[in-house]
């Protein structure tokens, strides 16, 4: 692929060399190649606040003066301009071109053109005209051509190939990086510092950030993100020597276009798979039987092997956990994980359990909330539901942001952990008779210490340190209250949990 060059449209003396115009360079031979931007007549003393620079100024020079001076000044205010050069008719006011016009066009080096009394211009400006559009037309051809080169080198070589070929079709450096500065793609002789340029105009702070330039003495430096649709996919940096012309920079827009669309494809496969991750892994939880085996070794487990499932609580939002997990856990273990009622639930072969810890943590740091974790026992693939269940309550069983693993619970904490307030608050209802107005605990303790010791009177008042009588009396005192025979095991086990319940509950 060629490098990409501005052509100039028509110079100074391309325009003599046009026999048909018959003009004549008279002076200022040193400006000769300058470019005509433009084609202007103008009959004014002072016609520079009409210039923007690069105009073929056309005269008949009715204003320029008749002194040597004053024809002097007027190339002078047209050279301070940085017009083209001046086309100095000879057919009108004028049988020759004045000393004056010549010797400023030499001494400032401002081409001096003199028009024959045949040529009108009008022909002039047509002719200056239609080479404009030729080369506009031109330009965009060329534009065309090396778009049709970038996307070749986008399907041969993907985002490097975009890269490489942008880089020799515009004589520059150019890289391409992920949004957390990891570089994806280089080509050119300064890539490093048009990386650590790139990483400081764009910092991983998770904003996002308008395109700019930044420009030292030695070039600059064009740094534009890669978007598709609404999510930031990395970042675009071109370093030249000079400013970007208008169709460079259309150019590097398509670029932008093209490797978009390559930084978008793994991000689709990516989505794709989580949704199938999450489809086997709800089918795991509802019916295992059901789940396919060849898709459970796509994402690398044995149907046979040993698993445990892992459930985080509190997460807040489940989508950004979710990728955060994703990101993670993706290859580095096999992992299954899908989000149930606003938990997400994760399944880990047993000898990658111990990746739980650091998942836990990074999580809670991201989310800056106390997430709370709970891990299964080990089990089979067909046993995940039982597993979701175990994960679940020792999740629940302390909302303090630890991981508990189900092995650490006693039966209580796996009935009354992770319930809420109200609940706790319900199963505890059954002990308001014992605590009176007065929130006098006394018949509560005794309870609390009769239920300890397996309904052993003398043991209990032992414990309490109270005599065996009052032991006796307070016991019928709560049997009355509560209207309950505290023989029964079903009543011991009720008022035990509504002990537990109000415990948690304090």
């Amino acid at each position: 692929m060629a490098e990409y060059r501005l052509t100039v449209p028509i110079t100074v003396r391309d325009l003599t060399q046009r026999a048909d115009l018959g003009l004549v360079l008279s002076a200022g031979e040193a400006g000769a190649s300058r470019t005509i931007r433009w084609a202007h007549a103008i009959e004014l003393n002072d016609p520079t606040p009409y210039l923007f620079g690069g105009e073929l100024v056309m005269t008949t020079g009715l204003t320029v003066g008749r002194s040597h001076a004053e024809q002097y000044d007027y190339v002078a205010r047209l050279s301070e301009k940085n017009v083209a050069a001046l086309a100095f008719d000879t057919g009108t006011t004028f049988s020759e071109v004045p000393s004056g016009i010549l010797a400023a066009g030499d001494d400032l080096g401002l081409p001096i053109l003199q028009v024959p009394v045949r040529t009108p211009f009008i022909a002039i400006t047509r002719t200056v005209i239609d080479e404009l559009t030729a080369d506009e037309l031109r330009t965009v051809q060329r534009v065309v051509d090396q778009q049709d080169v970038l996307v070749r080198a986008t399907l041969r070589d993907g985002a490097p190939g975009v890269v490489s070929a942008l880089s020799r079709a515009l004589a520059a450096t150019v890289i391409v990086m992920a949004t957390d500065g990891t570089l994806l793609a280089e080509s050119g002789h300064d890539t490093q510092r048009l990386v650590e340029v790139a990483r400081g105009a764009f910092p991983n702070d998770g904003r996002r950030h308008a395109s700019r330039v930044v420009a030292d003495r030695d070039g600059y430096c064009t740094i534009q993100t890669v978007r598709a649709g609404k999510a930031d996919r990395g970042y675009l940096a071109v370093r030249s020597d000079d400013a970007l012309t208008a169709p460079q920079r259309l150019l590097i827009s398509h670029a932008m276009a093209l490797i978009a669309i390559e930084l978008e494809k793994p991000a689709r496969v990516a989505d794709a798979e989580q949704r199938l991750r999450s489809a086997v892994t709800g089918a795991l939880l509802t019916n295992p039987a059901a789940a396919d085996r060849s898709v459970l070794r796509y994402f690398g487990f044995d149907p046979d092997a040993e698993v445990v499932v892992v459930v985080l609580s509190n997460v807040g939002s489940v989508l950004p956990a979710q990728q955060h997990v994703s990101r993670q856990l993706t290859g580095g273990a096999p992992f299954l994980m899908a989000s149930v009622s606003g938990e997400i639930v994760v399944v880990l072969g047993v000898k990658n359990a111990g990746r739980v810890v650091e998942l836990h943590r990074t999580l809670s740091t991201t989310a800056g909330r106390a997430i709370c974790a709970g891990v299964s026992r080990r089990s089979r693939l067909d046993q995940v539901p039982l597993g979701l269940h175990q994960a679940r309550s020792a999740a629940r069983a302390h909302a303090d942001g630890r991981i508990t693993e189900f092995d650490e619970l006693d039966l209580y904490s796996v009935l009354l952990g992770g319930r809420e307030s109200g609940e706790l608050a319900l199963l505890a209802q059954s002990l308001v008779p014992l605590i009176g107005e007065d929130s006098d605990t006394t018949l509560l303790d005794t309870l609390r210490s009769f239920l300890a010791c397996n309904g052993q009177m003398e043991t209990a008042a032992m414990n309490l340190g109270v005599h065996r009588h009052t032991m006796r009396n307070r016991i019928a005192r709560i049997t009355a209250l509560l209207d309950c025979d505290l023989q029964s095991a079903d009543t011991r086990a009720a008022l035990w949990i509504a002990i537990r319940a109000r415990a948690l509950l304090q």
